[in-house]
């Protein structure tokens, strides 16, 4: 008879080393589950779907969350912290993929939905798997000063633009610009270089203003770029460096 301790550490195997043969399998398993609990979910919004359709669609979403409703609850058996394993970014992923199933029954029609859309959390369970997210993680982490320092920025940027435009536009179309704060959506679209297209300066100063805006938000698009990029080649290199190493 296996002892517990085998046990747990054959479960722990299956569920996080995709190194070994039986850990890649069930990864694999549990990455086809998701991509198919999310087809279904886009089937379901077709219309005039017949009975015996959404009875399948029904027993698709039966056995994706039995199953990961059992990797939930192993996960939590087998955590050396389970509180902290249940509160971690994974668990509560874990945890709000199953939670609208069992909070759906006995409810009305709107909260319903709202439930099903939750269901789309599961897409965040394909994280776990992809061994890119790690460099990014880490990345992040490596620019996170310069990332919290440049969204401040941008952030006063964006009102700067607001009121710049709202001054120059206001009294040839009050209606558009009433304010600032109507003003924000056009700052949005024309700094991050969308530009809609339905909110639009009429005045020369107002053109002229939007094209340093314009100006501007090319390098408001280019900078956190660069520095991600320069963070993925450097967490890149660590994780090189230390699998030579080892």
């Amino acid at each position: 008879m296996p002892k517990p301790g085998a046990v747990l550490l054959y479960i722990r195997i299956l569920l996080d080393d995709t190194g070994s043969t039986l850990g890649r399998r069930f990864a694999l398993f549990i990455q086809a589950l998701i991509l198919l609990s999310l087809l279904a979910f886009s089937v379901e919004t077709l219309p005039n779907l017949s009975e015996t359709t959404r009875q399948a669609l029904w027993l698709v979403e039966l056995l994706t969350v039995a199953v990961f409703t059992v990797e939930y609850l192993l996960r939590v058996l087998t955590a050396e912290r389970p509180l902290r394993f249940i509160f971690s970014f994974y668990g509560l992923v874990d945890l709000l993929a199953i939670l609208p199933f069992y909070l759906s029954s006995g409810l009305d029609t709107r909260t319903v939905r709202i439930l099903r859309m939750l269901r789309l959390i599961r897409i965040f369970k394909l994280l776990r798997y992809q061994r890119a997210v790690a460099h990014y993680i880490r990345a992040f982490r490596l620019v996170r000063e310069e990332l919290a320092i440049f969204t401040l920025v941008s952030a006063m940027l964006l009102f700067l633009s607001a009121v710049g435009i709202y001054y120059f536009e206001h009294e040839a179309q009050p209606e558009v610009f009433a304010s600032v704060f109507h003003s924000l959506w056009w700052a949005v679209a024309t700094l991050t270089t969308v530009g809609y297209g339905d909110i639009y300066p009429v005045t020369a100063g107002g053109r002229i203003f939007t094209f340093f805006v314009l100006t501007v938000g090319l390098g408001v698009v280019a900078v956190p770029t660069g520095l991600v990029a320069a963070a993925l080649a450097q967490a890149r290199k660590s994780d090189g460096e230390s699998g030579d190493q080892g």
